[in-house]
Formats: structure tokens, sequence, C-alpha cells
């Protein structure tokens, strides 16, 4: 059983922070930390699509094609795109690859402290167009190869997924399973989570 760090209850749902793999829990929309290539050659994207398979890769390549055809970026910083899990269709109903900010390119790491909070807000309005959905999965976005800074990344990351839990609408999903295990970003979530606990929405329920 994947190790729980941390479990916090908002108005419409709770978000838990768990150990392991993706591949290894199970939901209705997996999220991938894709690149703006949708290559799926990097960090835990590269995990994803190799658990998933070589359909997957040739999805996401055909959708890179499909926007050549237009002269469109595949998938630019913030936007995401859905396809099936196929060999994790066992445990996903939906994939979102989403791109966050890559923090080793200048120009997208100064404005890091809105892009992220712009891609996670593209998630959850994809999130309403895919039926219903109870649970997400998702690794942190942007903390792995993209070399978001882990402290900050933490604090952010938490802020924006239990504000969503915690809102005045339902967000139309009551589940959050946040995977995690780098451990320098468990390290600095924990100390930001206790540092900023009484000021996060929602209620404690780690232990309950």
């Amino acid at each position: 059983m994947a190790e729980l760090y941390m479990a916090r209850t908002c108005r419409h749902g709770v978000l838990r922070v768990v150990g392991g793999e993706p591949w290894h829990h199970d939901g209705d929309v997996l999220i991938t930390p894709a690149n703006n290539r949708l290559s799926g050659r990097e960090g835990m994207d590269a995990r994803i699509h190799a658990e998933a398979g070589e359909e997957m890769t040739q999805a996401t390549r055909q959708i890179c094609l499909d926007q050549r055809k237009i002269n469109a970026p595949p998938c630019a910083v913030t936007t995401n795109v859905v396809t099936s899990p196929f060999a994790l269709s066992d445990r996903y109903t939906h994939v979102i690859h989403a791109v966050g900010p890559d923090c080793r390119r200048p120009n997208q790491d100064e404005r890091r402290r809105e892009l992220l909070p712009e891609t996670y807000a593209n998630i959850f309005e994809r999130v309403e167009t895919l039926g219903e959905v109870r649970r997400i999965v998702a690794p942190p976005i942007s903390m792995g190869v993209f070399a978001y800074p882990h402290r900050e990344g933490a604090k952010l990351t938490l802020d924006i997924i239990l504000s969503k839990l915690d809102g005045v609408e339902d967000p139309g999903f009551n589940e959050y399973i946040l995977v995690v295990k780098d451990r320098n970003f468990i390290m600095n979530m924990r100390t930001v989570y206790r540092e900023n606990e009484d000021q996060f929405p929602g209620m404690d329920t780690t232990t309950a």
C-alpha cells in the first residue's frame, strides 16, 4: 500500500499526497507532465509512456503532425491534450498530457508563478469536458525535469489544488491523488505544509 504523506479534506473533496508510481494507482484521469512536443521522452512522462505502450507515443506523435499541418505548435506551455490510456486502460479512462512551465527556459522561468496556475486551470477546464470524473491521479506538474523550484512549487501546487476543491463551485471531481517520489520535493512539501497549514483551505485529515 502506498505511503500517505498528507490528506486534506475540503468542501468538495480530498487531496491525498501519496508515494509510489502513478501507474500503480487508479482513477478516472491520469495526468502526465508532457513537454511541448508531446514526445514522451523526458522524466516521468517518458515512464508513463513506457507503461502505456507504444500506442500512446504514436497517438501523441499524430497530434503533433496534425498541428503542424495547420502551422500550430503541438502543445504550447499551459495547454494540454487528451488520449486514451492504452495499456493503462485497466486503471484509467483518460490521460491528460499537460505542459507546465519548463524552468530550464529563462523566459518560462521568469513567468513560472503565473504559468503553473494557468496550467492547472486548463487541466480543470479539460476535466469538465470528460464526463464523469471523480478521481484524478497526477505527479506534481513541472517539479521533475522541468526544474521548478521545489519549495515554492510545493506551496503553489498545494494551494492551487486545495483552493479548487474548496471553491464555491463543485469542481466535478472529489479526489485528487498527488503521487510523489522525489525525496527533495517530499521534504519541501512537508516543510511548507507544516509552516502554512493554517493558511491552506480545508482541514487536515492525514491521520483521520
